[in-house]
């Protein structure tokens, strides 16, 4: 644990008010995890954060919420950083289709951010659970790595529902092939090496398959169900909002991007869960699984510019306190850096960086000097108690930091002493590069 220094106002109003956590293990007792129930109150949607993706600790912190949140708050939907359109066969999974053996088949080739265990722990769950988990995907499709997870059901709806619109989905799906990556570390830099006319013709397509959908929705959904057209529905938007994330990320690089363009990916996240939310029965609650960067309720800014409106600040502004969102971050040890690398698997290599002491004025710094372990702070609390005196400015981001007013960014801070990167991300990183 930290020895504990000089500590200013909020580094000491955590050493009062924190609540330290016993165990890291998921399937341990929950009795330590009780004082969150409070702290959420009656959140519709909790979003449980990560300052990086691959990270051990704060992936068995998650599957322990998850457990806490559905067998004693009754939460009945997991939404997670993942593709809505590749979500639907992963419910239909959770949901006891098919054999255990095929989540493998399901995830091979997706960026591995921690969906397979809490999937297999909602397939047990739902064995003999009185009222069953869904899992739900909320992000464009392969981490904006290529349009087809999106597009190619769409083609087998148009292929049943409208003939006549089927061409224009197929010659889309023909130029998405040319650029296609596993996330859009890598296909981004593969569209701009697209002629201007196909990178065109592609947005173009798109925009009117979309105003078609839209215009004749009565004629599709009497020629097949709600349901069937709402997820066709869904998954052309994702694609939409897939295509013109391209188009801001080039010219973000290219030093001519608007201002918070790339809040394309972020509003579509969080119109998904609105979409889930909506259509789910009343009363549900939902456990939501994302990045740190995507689940805060401020924008972000680096280096004073700013650079995008998070799922988070949409999800509060049409939810207010029934959004809550739990930062998850460490005070030492390890992270995993993301690395532009066309190269490696993902398109970017993972780096296993030491971290640094925490920078004075960060909330891993008030959690170090107030000499805490693994323990939970809720914000919500220390916003009333602390009026008036400064919060911290910053939070981690893998080796980097977010200058942002923490306590109106999160509901809640959950720190670990330490962070360990997963050694199989490293070990798969390191073959790629091998392979390549």
């Amino acid at each position: 644990m930290p020895v504990p220094s000089d500590h200013g106002p909020f580094a000491g109003w955590l050493r009062g008010h924190a609540v330290p956590l016993t165990h890291l293990d998921p399937e341990a007792p929950l009795d330590d995890l009780e004082p969150l129930r409070e702290v959420i109150g009656d959140a519709r949607v909790v979003a449980i954060g990560e300052n990086s993706h691959f990270i051990d600790e704060f992936s068995l912190l998650r599957r322990r919420i998850l457990r806490f949140l559905v067998e004693r708050c009754g939460f009945s939907v997991l939404a997670f950083e993942y593709g809505f359109s590749e979500g639907v066969p992963l419910d239909a999974w959770a949901q006891g289709e098919g054999t255990d053996d095929d989540l493998s088949a399901h995830l091979a080739g997706t960026i591995p951010v921690g969906v397979e265990e809490p999937l297999r722990w909602i397939r047990r769950h739902n064995r003999t659970a009185s009222r069953p988990v869904r899992f739900a995907g909320i992000d464009i499709p392969a981490a904006g790595g290529s349009l087809l997870p999106a597009l190619a059901p769409v083609a087998d709806y148009l292929r049943e529902i409208d003939p006549e619109a089927l061409p224009a989905v197929q010659s889309a799906m023909r130029i998405a092939e040319s650029f296609a990556g596993a996330s859009a570390a890598s296909a981004a830099p593969a569209w701009t090496r697209l002629a201007t006319a196909e990178q065109d013709s592609l947005s173009a397509i798109l925009m009117r398959l979309l105003i078609r959908f839209r215009a004749v929705e009565p004629l599709y959904v009497s020629r097949g169900d709600r349901r069937g057209y709402d997820i066709a529905l869904r998954r052309l938007e994702a694609a939409c909002h897939g295509d013109y994330g391209f188009r801001a990320m080039a010219d973000l690089f290219a030093g001519s991007g608007l201002t918070a363009d790339t809040s394309a990916r972020d509003v579509y996240m969080a119109g998904s869960v609105l979409w889930h939310l909506e259509r789910s029965e009343p009363g549900t609650r939902i456990v939501l699984a994302a990045h740190n960067a995507h689940i805060q309720k401020t924008s972000v800014a680096f280096d004073g510019h700013l650079t995008g409106l998070p799922m988070g600040q949409h999800l509060h502004r049409v939810l207010g306190d029934e959004y809550f969102a739990l930062g998850l971050t460490s005070i030492s040890g390890h992270t995993a850096d993301m690395r532009p690398d066309e190269n490696a698997r993902f398109g970017f290599a993972i780096d296993d960086t030491a971290l640094q002491p925490p920078e004075p004025g960060s909330v891993e710094a008030a959690f170090a000097d107030a000499g805490l372990g693994l323990s939970l702070a809720d914000l919500r609390r220390a916003r009333r108690e602390t009026a008036g005196a400064s919060g911290p400015d910053r939070i981690r981001i893998q080796s980097a930091y977010v200058h942002t007013p923490v306590l109106d960014a999160f509901d809640g801070v959950l720190s670990t002493s330490t962070s360990t990167v997963t050694d199989g991300v490293r070990r798969n990183d390191r073959a790629s590069r091998t392979a390549g």
